[in-house]
């Protein structure tokens, strides 16, 4: 594991697994800490073991085959496949002092990502009525590479972004992926693009500038 000090906000980036359940319960108490002033806001970069998470809106008749654990994320959203090759970023920052502005964070956080992967060499856009961030696949026809779902509780973040790296993309097909059925899911190896997990967090880490000053400029989108 590797921390970074990114301004105010931890940068934390870890080079092993994280259980979903063991992150979920160290993010709810980060969470109180930042609200209560006794910890900086952070940005925790990880992946966890083969296991799907269902969102407050998730669908039963979604899940196709719970081959893997599935747990409550207590997140926005539906259900979502979390796994070795796919980079987490979970993102906990103060509304308090950035705005307020949840919408807005959310734009941001999409930009971020969409940023982030223009940087590294693949066009991706977010798409009018459907979660999460899209690029054209190898066949041609649009697929999802990442994943956004949040929540915000006493106005400070949790939960926030998945990118495919290179994971095993038929895990996928356990579930209904964010309630989508029409379009498939890409990765960053399925478009020929070999790239470390460390050299994602660089990448994510020098357009943090960026999606802050979206964020409390409340402009919601990065140049």
């Amino acid at each position: 594991m590797s921390d970074q000090p990114t301004k105010t906000v931890e940068w934390r980036a870890e080079t092993g697994q994280v259980a979903y359940r063991e992150a979920l319960a160290a993010m709810d108490a980060r969470n109180r800490a930042i609200s209560d002033g006794t910890a900086p806001e952070m940005v925790w970069l990880l992946e966890h073991p083969p296991v799907y998470t269902a969102g407050t809106s998730a669908d039963g008749s979604e899940l196709l085959d719970p081959r893997f654990e599935v747990v409550e994320a207590g997140r926005g959203g539906r259900y979502t496949y979390h796994g070795p090759g796919q980079r987490i970023g979970y993102v906990m920052l103060d509304l308090k002092e950035r705005g307020r502005d949840v919408r807005c964070f959310v734009h941001s956080l999409e930009g971020w990502v969409i940023a982030t992967l223009d940087d590294i060499g693949v066009k991706s856009w977010r798409s009018e009525g459907r979660i999460g961030i899209w690029t054209k696949d190898i066949d041609g026809r649009e697929a999802k590479i990442g994943a956004i779902g949040v929540r915000v509780r006493r106005w400070v973040t949790m939960h926030g972004f998945s990118v495919n790296i290179a994971p095993d993309l038929t895990h996928f097909t356990g579930i209904v992926p964010c309630g989508i059925d029409e379009f498939g899911v890409t990765s960053l190896a399925r478009l020929g693009i070999d790239l470390a997990p460390a050299a994602f967090d660089a990448a994510l880490q020098a357009r943090f500038g960026d999606f802050l000053a979206a964020l409390e400029g409340k402009a919601c989108a990065l140049p």
